[in-house]
């Protein structure tokens, strides 16, 4: 009788960026005055004695403070991990991140790849040589749910909570659990070396890798607030910018100059979406400004993702 072929292993492949988990500081007990972005991947790696024998590979794409990411690496990410997730014996993939601009880049890749199996972000609060950082568990998570079956789309895991790619938003400057998902909450809890489900797995529509190689539009957000004019809008009116995203106060509402100079805007060309400035909660319909789209639920650095997506799409 012929023995049935050994099932191929499955790989999890870590991509990293830079970022917080790959800082260094003077001395172990300063945890604020880091430089992001100073040790590769194969470092941060050597500090997780727990993932060696693994099947793991690792790739640096970028080595950047997060605060500085922008549309170059998140090509070059995006290609990375299309890659990778077409080999089928890869399960999954890890991406170490800044923390500063997380939300943008898990948005991002799963508008662009929506993918089926599960790319996780990752990232720390305190950089590599603190005395106790917290890359490595974080690290150690995020493979063990890139692992996980039946896992899919980009998610984020911070202090062993699992956050999905459109409701996760960073809520605290320097707390080790500095990510929510507003009124969502996690979709899954790393509970030791167990994966808890909670809700649904992103999912939803890809718009396809090749939107990202369409030129980029300029896409700015501004912000409502007591004394707002449209002197704002109107200097990037004058500079040529594609598409605004309004921060409001509240349920969307907006200062009356503002709201004027953004209806104006819009008459010109313009695409203005409206979003809010308060943490938590979507912005619905009134009556009383929506002639300027709301963007549900989003953060407004999300709804600039979106409305800049949605311009690359239609060849704006």
């Amino acid at each position: 009788m012929q023995s049935p072929e050994p099932q191929p292993v499955a790989r999890v492949v870590i991509l990293a960026t830079g970022g917080t988990i790959a800082g260094t500081a003077a001395t172990a007990t300063d945890s604020l005055g880091y430089t992001a972005a100073q040790l590769g991947i194969a470092q941060l790696l050597a500090a997780v004695p727990a993932l060696a024998g693994l099947p793991i590979e690792a790739e640096q794409v970028a080595q950047i403070d997060s605060k500085d990411m922008g549309m170059a690496v998140w090509r070059a990410l995006a290609r990375r991990v299309a890659h990778h997730l077409a080999r089928p014996e890869v399960s999954g993939l890890v991406v170490t991140h800044g923390t500063d601009t997380l939300e943008e880049t898990a948005y991002l890749l799963q508008r662009v790849l929506a993918p089926c199996k599960p790319v996780i972000l990752t990232g720390a609060m305190r950089p590599a040589t603190a005395v106790q950082a917290d890359g490595p568990q974080n690290l150690l998570d995020a493979v063990a749910l890139a692992r996980e079956p039946g896992a899919a789309g980009v998610c984020a895991v911070f202090a062993g909570s699992v956050f999905g790619a459109f409701d996760v938003r960073k809520r605290h400057t320097h707390r080790l659990d500095a990510f929510g998902a507003g009124d969502d909450g996690a979709i899954a809890l790393i509970e030791g070396s167990r994966v808890r489900h909670l809700r649904a797995w992103p999912a939803g529509l890809p718009l396809g890798i090749g939107v990202l190689d369409r030129p980029e539009p300029r896409v700015e957000i501004v912000v409502s607030h007591a004394g707002a004019s449209g002197a704002v809008v109107e200097a990037l009116r004058a500079q040529g910018v594609d598409g605004l995203v309004v921060a409001g106060t509240g349920n969307g509402s907006l200062h009356h100059a503002l709201e004027a100079a953004l209806r104006s805007a819009q008459a010109a060309g313009v695409v203005v979406q409206r979003c809010t400035r308060v943490a938590d909660g979507a912005v619905l319909p009134t009556g009383h400004h929506d002639a300027l789209p709301i963007s549900e639920a989003r953060t407004p650095a999300q709804a600039r993702i979106e409305l800049m997506l949605a311009l690359m799409a239609r060849g704006a």
